[in-house]
């Protein structure tokens, strides 16, 4: 290349980075959390190749980061479809009656499924069989489980009594007959119930068609299948949902940087499994898993162009 054409490719470069920011940041959660890990991973990788300085901020999870990534607080972020989908809506606790309409999807991250365990010795066998009154744990308070799952139990038409707790401890509660059942939305295989298939005998619970399909309707949720080998006491798959994690951009971000920032995750994906084992759900044909944030204008490109994406123009972002 002589000087004169790298002059040339230099100033190019420069125009289509025209409007970048020089650093950025990507909202996660806790440290410990997969989002932490994912998301800092992630921000690294995305800030090495393009040259700038970005990372991971801890922050309180999928609400908070719809707050700050619409209020541009943070140029990136990453949510679950229900806290995006009443953030849309104005019930967002954080701001509650702001739209958050300036948080866009930006690439799909991986799922979580939600599934239910109650010992074999107690009779319940499917969601129907769940007695009145049941007392059922749905993990820690406030989790995305404990705000989702109950809602799930209300609709199938399930009366019972909410517990909280840690995964472990509520297993521990369920074996000694504390509890009737347990709500899960967790990575599989849930650790606690790995570790009670060994102590005892469990039945893990899939829903019917006709629940799934139910559930399916009335949340922002996806069709999951529990693989028969997560469990040692699944002879089948298991008929579950799961609930779609995605990264979101702030709307007015420049689209060649949001391009460039997607472009970086999406197109290798063992790199991205090297960051976080949840990372092999971070494929670009899982695009369609978004049904409910607009897009940004520069991931749907990218995923137009990458993946034979056929998002309606309707569903991508303009500022017109």
């Amino acid at each position: 290349m002589t000087a004169t054409s790298a002059l040339a490719q230099d100033q190019q470069d420069q125009e289509n980075r025209d409007g970048w920011p020089e650093s950025f940041t990507v909202g996660t959660a806790s440290q410990g959390g997969t989002y932490f890990a994912y998301g800092s991973g992630w921000a690294n990788l995305v800030a090495e190749e393009l040259g700038l300085t970005g990372g991971g901020e801890v922050t309180g999870g999928p609400m908070q980061n719809m707050a700050l990534v619409h209020n541009g607080e943070a140029q990136f972020g990453m949510t679950t479809m229900g806290p995006a989908a009443e953030s849309l809506q104005g019930t967002n606790p954080i701001a509650p009656g702001l739209q958050m309409t300036n948080a866009c999807a930006m690439f799909p991250m991986y799922q979580t499924p939600f599934s239910v365990t109650a010992l074999s010795s107690s009779g319940i066998a499917s969601i129907a069989d769940i007695p009145d009154g049941a007392r059922i744990g749905f993990g820690p308070a406030g989790s995305t489980s404990d705000t989702y799952f109950p809602r799930m139990m209300d609709e199938l038409g399930v009366n019972y009594e909410r517990r909280n707790g840690g995964w472990s401890d509520l297993g521990g509660q369920l074996q000694d007959g504390l509890l009737d059942v347990i709500a899960f939305a967790a990575g599989v295989p849930v650790p606690a119930v790995s570790q009670l298939e060994v102590q005892t005998d469990v039945n893990i619970i899939e829903f019917t068609e006709e629940e799934q399909a139910q559930i399916l309707e009335a949340f922002p949720v996806s069709e999951f299948e529990i693989a028969a080998d997560t469990y040692t006491t699944l002879e089948e798959p298991a008929r579950s949902v799961s609930m779609w994690n995605f990264a979101i951009a702030n709307c007015e971000l420049p689209a060649s940087f949001v391009k460039a920032a997607v472009d970086v995750v999406m197109s290798d994906n063992e790199r991205m499994v090297n960051i976080h084992r949840a990372a092999q759900s971070t494929l670009p044909e899982n695009w369609d898993r978004n049904n409910v944030l607009m897009w940004h204008p520069g991931a749907a490109e990218w995923f137009m162009e990458n993946a034979d994406a056929d998002i309606p123009e309707d569903m991508i972002y303009s500022s017109m």
